[in-house]
C-alpha cells in the first residue's frame, strides 16, 4: 500500500463547525501552480487558504489528504483506487463527508471504480478536479471545490442529503458510475447521458431528490479492493477483421472482454467473428456487451444482429458506461470464480450504475 501524508486544516473560527470533511488530493490540474520558471508542480495543500481564502466562510472542519506523490490521472490505476477507497474507509467515522480532488482525465473510471468498492456508503464522496490550474486567473478549480465541498457536507433532517459517489463538475452533479468525460477545452467536461443530474448549482444547489441514491440506514461500509486487472476493451468497427478480434481475445491469461458494439448491442454476424467470441466464452473469458452510443442501451435479441451474441452467452450490459463495465468487471472477476456468480453480479446494479 502506498503511503500519504495528512495536513489538518482548520477554515473556521466557530468552535463547533457544521461538519467535517476530508479532502484526498489524487494529484492533477487543480492542485497544480506556475514555480518561478512558469513550470506547472503540484502545491502544497497546507497553504490552500492562500489560494481559495473563501473556505474560511464555509465553517467546515477540514483534513487534507495527499498522496506522497500526486500523479497525473493518466497514470491512475486500480492500485490508487485501492489506496483511496482504503483512506476513505479507514477514516469513515471521522468525517461527515469526502471530497477526491482528481485529474479530469481518468475521474469517471476512479469514480466509477469507488462506487462499487464503498458498500453500505450512507455519506458522500464527491469527486471533482479542474480544467484550469488552482493558480491561473481565470481557473474553475475554485468554484468546483467551494460547491463540492457544500455538497459534501450538506444535510438535510439531519442526515446527508447525498449518500453515494459522485462527481461535480461545471454547476453539475452526476452519479459517479453514470458519467463521462466528453470536452478537453470547455469547462463542462462531464456529462450523464443515460442518468438525470442529481443537482445543479446556482444561487442555490437544486438537489433532484428523486433520482438520489436514497440513505440506507447506518450500517458498517464494507470495503472490496480486490481487482483483476486482466481484462480489455473491445471496440467494434466497420472492417474489423479476425486478426484483430484473435490477437485480443487471444491474449494469455485473459479473463474479461467488454465489448463496444453499435447501437443496442448490434454487432458483425460474420461466422468468424461469433465462432471467436463463443470460443473465448469456451475458455471462461467473460465478455460483456455495451453500446458505443453515450446514451445507449444494450438490448440483444433486439435485432438479428445481436440474436448470436445472445446465443453464445455474451453478457448483456444493458446502460453501463464503458467506465463502469470496465472496474466493475475488474472488482467482480477480482473477488468470484464462478461463472454463473460474475454472471448474476454483473447484470445486477451494485450503486445504481444500470437500469434493469
Amino acid at each position: 500500500m502506498k503511503e500519504y501524508s495528512k495536513v489538518h486544516i482548520i477554515t473556521s473560527v466557530v468552535k463547533e463547525p457544521e461538519s467535517t470533511i476530508l479532502i484526498i488530493y489524487t494529484g492533477g490540474t487543480l492542485g497544480m501552480v506556475h514555480d518561478k520558471n512558469g513550470a506547472l508542480v503540484p502545491f502544497d495543500f497546507s497553504s490552500i487558504l492562500d489560494h481559495v481564502p473563501s473556505l474560511r466562510h464555509l465553517e467546515l472542519n477540514l483534513t487534507v489528504i495527499s498522496f506522497e506523490n500526486p500523479i497525473d490521472s493518466s497514470n491512475i490505476n486500480p492500485a490508487d483506487w485501492q489506496l483511496i477507497g482504503q483512506i476513505i474507509h479507514d477514516h469513515y467515522n471521522e468525517f461527515d463527508g469526502f471530497v477526491v480532488l482528481h485529474g479530469t482525465d481518468t475521474m469517471s473510471f476512479t469514480a466509477s471504480a469507488l462506487s462499487f468498492m464503498l458498500e453500505n456508503l450512507n455519506k458522500p464522496v464527491v469527486f471533482t478536479g479542474a480544467q484550469l490550474p488552482i493558480s491561473s486567473l481565470r481557473s474553475d478549480a475554485r468554484e468546483n471545490l467551494i460547491t463540492a465541498l457544500e455538497i459534501a457536507s450538506s444535510k438535510k433532517d439531519g442526515k446527508p442529503i447525498i449518500s453515494e459517489v459522485c462527481i461535480y463538475f461545471d454547476y453539475v452533479l452526476l452519479r459517479a458510475n453514470r458519467s463521462k468525460k466528453v470536452e478537453s477545452l470547455h469547462f463542462d467536461a462531464f456529462e450523464s447521458e443515460n442518468y438525470p443530474l442529481l443537482a445543479e448549482a446556482g444561487v442555490e444547489i437544486n438537489y433532484n431528490e428523486a433520482v438520489i441514491m436514497p440513505f440506507r440506514g447506518e450500517k458498517e461500509v464494507i470495503l472490496h479492493n480486490k481487482f483483476d486487472p486482466r481484462v480489455v476493451i473491445l471496440k467494434l468497427y466497420p472492417g474489423i477483421n479476425s486478426d484483430v478480434v484473435k490477437a485480443i481475445t487471444g491474449i494469455p491469461g485473459l479473463r474479461g472482454v467488454v465489448m463496444e458494439t453499435f447501437g443496442s448491442g448490434n454487432a458483425p454476424t460474420s461466422s468468424w467473428f461469433i465462432e471467436l467470441l463463443e470460443e473465448a466464452i469456451s475458455r471462461d473469458i467473460v465478455i460483456l456487451n455495451v453500446s458505443q452510443c453515450p446514451g445507449g442501451r444494450v438490448v440483444q435479441g433486439r435485432y438479428d444482429t445481436s440474436q448470436q451474441l445472445e446465443r453464445i452467452g455474451v453478457i448483456e450490459g444493458a446502460d453501463l458506461t464503458v467506465e463502469a463495465a470496465i472496474t466493475k468487471l475488474m472488482l467482480i472477476l477480482g473477488e468470484e470464480q464462478d461463472k454463473a456468480n460474475i454472471r448474476k453480479r454483473l447484470m445486477d446494479p451494485i450503486s445504481g450504475e444500470l437500469t434493469q
